[in-house]
């Protein structure tokens, strides 16, 4: 059973989103869809556990051997991006029943599991496939499942939200869709191991170049670097907090790990950041996206819009440590990306918790929530001093890896960028802080402390935040023996 594990990952997920559809009673598909999640769990440790040994697992479905058949490729990159998206999925379908209950109508919440199993698989299918064409189809899969997740927000503005995404996606995924395709024009392959042997002999045609240019904004477009992050503020402030939590944890940084495969593994570290001087743009538009969605962040009234806009300033620091092309710089941006989605999983769901007792996330309306939630409100000052990067939080070792790059290349302008943002962190964090604890609340409405089964998974993802900001060594080894690996170096 275990040699089929790569290609269970993404067909369990994705048998089991139709299986919903004809459950259909809530308490037996939310308890289906955990233990399928739990599974996802389990087979995405045991794949890390083996490449770490092994390097490299390679699963060619069907028996056909590549480049004519299809084939997953997991070696360590990509082992530890699905222990990420596997274990916010597992978290995120427990804190799901009582948050779906309060935010979905009753009628779709059977709609709302296969949907969301439908994103998981697609999600996951991106990360373990070894085949270009595959990864676009497995990218289409998550992006029409997230826009219908994203519509069954009750705030009419949902709609808008997820047609602006639909707009936004469709124009990524078209231009991922032609680079892709005039790579297999110059080659005849899509096997990714296949493109990455043949395309140094075609990097100088005109046409690599421009296939690298369509991926580049494609991908850009989907993890929303600045400036085409229009559509994530929206996006995460008015869809069900459940699904706020899973995409800001999990989409982007798969799509950080689609940029990485392109850039490094499939064109070649010489031909993106020499040929193609991406590095350069790519920190430009890094330290333009931290330092204004940062800023932009602080104005915000809707506590979840402003974590919308500090996930923008979030990614522009994953992509300043790649555009280093350093493996200090990028193990700093792939312990980042674990990171985050511990921070930012943890902060939105502590929200969801407000959102379940108060239905708004407005700062106005959270006056003095210390007192009346105070694990609900303890939790976001937790993941907020790791948004910040203070010390004994996951934030700080991250940050800290990208200080150490930027100090190795004597760029002491990326270090005080780096300090910028988090003051700017500090400010909008405090903002919430201030009003919670320091402002009266309507003494005249009564507020509860949030149910066990959403301060669980958020206590799970802040305790996560403080080990892992204290013994990083697991997670620090892991990022650096990715980053070895797309580097082609010795950790």
């Amino acid at each position: 059973m275990m040699q089929h594990f790569p290609v269970l990952q993404v067909i369990v997920p994705l048998m089991a989103a139709p299986a919903c559809l004809l459950l259909r009673q809530r308490t037996l598909v939310w308890m289906f869809s955990l233990l399928v999640s739990i599974v996802v769990f389990a087979i995405s440790v045991s794949l890390l556990s083996q490449v770490l040994d092994q390097n490299v697992i390679i699963y060619s479905i069907g028996g056909w051997a590549a480049p004519w058949g299809i084939e997953y490729r997991v070696d360590v990159v990509n082992a530890f991006v699905l222990l990420i998206v596997s274990s916010i999925s597992m978290l995120v379908l427990i804190y799901a029943r009582k948050s779906i209950e309060k935010e979905i109508d009753g009628d779709q919440i059977f709609l709302f599991y296969s949907a969301l199993l439908l994103c998981l698989a697609g999600l996951l299918g991106i990360t373990i496939t070894g085949d270009a064409f595959n990864l676009f189809v497995f990218l289409e899969i998550s992006s029409l499942s997230s826009y219908a997740l994203i519509s069954m927000g009750k705030d009419r503005r949902a709609l808008t939200a997820s047609y602006q995404y639909l707009i936004m996606g469709t124009i990524g995924a078209t231009f991922i869709l032609i680079g892709i395709g005039l790579l297999y024009m110059i080659t005849g392959t899509l096997n990714m191991s296949d493109l990455a042997a043949r395309i140094p002999e075609l990097s100088g045609l005109r046409t690599t170049r421009v296939a690298l240019a369509f991926l580049t904004v494609g991908i850009s477009l989907k993890l929303a670097l600045f400036p085409l992050h229009l559509w994530l503020p929206n996006a995460y402030a008015y869809s069900p907090s459940v699904v706020s939590i899973f995409l800001a944890a999990t989409a982007t940084k798969v799509a950080i790990y689609v940029l990485l495969r392109f850039m490094f593994t499939i064109f070649g570290i010489e031909f993106s950041f020499s040929a193609m001087p991406l590095d350069e743009v790519m920190m430009v538009l890094a330290v333009i996206g931290i330092l204004t969605a940062s800023t932009v962040a602080i104005s915000q009234n809707n506590v979840k819009r402003m974590l919308a806009y500090s996930s923008v300033a979030q990614v522009g620091y994953i992509i300043l440590g790649i555009s280093m092309v350093s493996l200090t710089g990028l193990t700093g941006s792939i312990l980042h990306m674990f990171n985050h989605a511990l921070m930012k999983g943890a902060l939105f769901m502590s929200l969801g918790c407000v959102v379940y007792r108060l239905g708004v996330v407005n700062l106005a309306q959270m006056s003095g929530l210390g007192r009346r939630m105070p694990l609900t409100m303890a939790a976001f000052v937790v993941g907020g001093l790791s948004l910040i990067g203070v010390p004994l939080t996951v934030g700080f070792i991250s940050k800290w890896y990208l200080l150490l790059a930027a100090l190795e290349k004597g760029w002491w302008w990326i270090v005080v960028v780096l300090l910028v943002g988090s003051l700017l962190a500090v400010v909008y964090v405090w903002r919430v802080v201030e009003v919670a604890y320091f402002r009266q609340g309507d003494e005249e409405t009564e507020v509860n402390e949030a149910p066990m089964s959403l301060l669980i998974p958020t206590w799970a993802l802040v305790i996560a935040n403080i080990y892992f900001g204290i013994d990083a060594s697991l997670t620090v080894d892991v990022a650096q023996r990715a980053a070895a690996t797309l580097l082609g170096v010795q950790p």
